[in-house]
């Protein structure tokens, strides 16, 4: 009894005061409501231990249960992320936090850094298998057939997320102004599609860094396939390890993985791969400035992870003789591109299932549909932190790229050879 008073006080405080109507029943019978009309989604908890973790850890203490299903949740979870948005601080008052507010969660999130930091190479290494070793195949399902596993570009008149993923390769390429036999290399490239756009279309030489075996094998295999396998070479290393210098720079979506006490590592790693003069392109998630990343992506989803804050990598860059020409907020497009991923993942759920059902099993559903859905509210609401940035950046003071953006929406240039192609990287 004491425990659901508990439970009460905690939902009616961090949820209750959204217009969504929700119930939250407890193992004892009791119900909670914050409406008397039909709930939009209902919360059914099955153990003691369920109730406990809720107490104790909030929000991530529920989802936790959710995903060792002694939790249940009816209806669409993203409600919870608005309805803790409805009821929760405002923007200024978000961005005012240096730290997790639950000191459980915070001390949980403590030992997870002291055991998977990023510092280690070795470490570091197996932190990247962890989410992205894991076969091509079940990527397949619910990424679009160029397999390109970052925020898309939903600019206006896009339809499709395929299109979407196109508008955003070519608008990095873009930032990059690259030029036909130009050296390019592509820090945690996955599955290479920026390469193969790259190549294609701007006719430059390109070379992909990353530590995961199964991502190298299936862009060693689709660059052979295209005809590619003198345009685009392979490092199977840590960011750290990059050998040479190149004409461009690219890293979309894995400055994330540098770790928190690594990102000088990245980006002296970054200014040290440029040639004098070159561009780069930085894209990550971020947060404005630093703030403990959440525990629950970093223990289910990418361990040793951290979002890093815009205000200290642009400080570091800085550091390290690095002038920032640009800065895109792309956190909007985001949450459309992650929605697409959560339908998909929805609908080929039983294709994924297939692939191993020993591996792709109902924790793995409900751990991914979690992450999924709720990362594309997280990046939806109105008091949200986080943010997707795209920093352009050269190496040394330019005095050739362009003073305005115009040169970003232009096609591409007629001289530039295009092939189009299929990819068949589920193959």
């Amino acid at each position: 009894m004491i425990l659901s008073t508990l439970l009460r006080i905690a939902f009616a405080r961090n949820l209750g005061r959204t217009e969504i109507p929700f119930e939250v029943h407890f193992t004892n019978g009791s119900i909670y409501k914050n409406k008397e009309i039909a709930p939009e989604f209902v919360i059914r908890y099955k153990t003691f231990g369920a109730q406990l973790n809720t107490v104790f850890n909030t929000g991530w203490g529920l989802f936790e249960s959710y995903i060792n299903q002694t939790v249940e949740i009816s209806g669409n979870i993203q409600l919870i992320v608005k309805a803790w948005a409805d009821s929760g601080p405002n923007l200024a008052e978000h961005n005012r936090m240096s730290r997790i507010p639950n000191p459980f969660v915070r001390f949980r999130n403590w030992l997870h850094e002291l055991k998977h930091s990023n510092r280690r190479i070795k470490r570091a290494v197996k932190n990247a298998h962890h989410h992205y070793n894991r076969g091509t195949d079940m990527f397949w399902k619910y990424l679009d057939p160029s397999m390109t596993y970052t925020c898309a570009y939903w600019k206006e008149g896009t339809k499709t997320l395929e299109e979407a993923q196109r508008n955003k390769l070519d608008h990095v390429c873009k930032k990059l102004r690259l030029k036909p036999g130009e050296t390019m290399v592509d820090v945690g490239g996955g599955w290479g599609s920026l390469l193969f756009h790259a190549a294609e279309n701007y006719g430059v030489k390109g070379t992909n860094i990353s530590p995961t075996p199964d991502q190298n094998q299936a862009l060693k295999t689709e660059a052979a396939r295209r005809g590619l396998q003198n345009k685009i070479t392979i490092q199977q290393k840590d960011f750290r390890e990059v050998e040479g210098t190149f004409d461009k720079y690219a890293s979309l979506g894995a400055f994330e993985h540098a770790g928190k006490g690594q990102l000088a590592d990245w980006i002296k790693a970054m200014a040290d791969s440029l040639k004098p003069g070159g561009i780069g392109v930085l894209h990550f998630i971020a947060h404005d400035r630093p703030i403990d990343t959440d525990f629950f992506i970093r223990k289910y989803i990418f361990p040793g992870g951290y979002l890093p804050g815009l205000s200290e990598t642009v400080d570091i860059m800085s550091t390290h003789g690095l002038e920032i020409l640009d800065i895109e907020n792309l956190r909007r497009h985001y949450a459309l591109t992650l929605d697409a991923w959560a339908e998909n993942f929805e609908k080929h759920w039983e294709d994924i299932n297939h692939v191993n059902p020993e591996h792709f099993d109902e924790k793995f559903k409900r751990t991914w549909r979690t992450y999924l859905a709720l990362c594309a509210e997280y990046f939806r609401i109105d008091n949200s932190i986080l943010r997707l940035y795209q920093i352009t950046f050269s190496k040394g003071n330019t005095s050739s790229y362009p003073m305005d953006r115009g040169f970003l929406y232009d096609q591409i240039p007629a001289d530039i050879p295009q092939v189009v192609t299929q990819s068949t990287l589920k193959n």
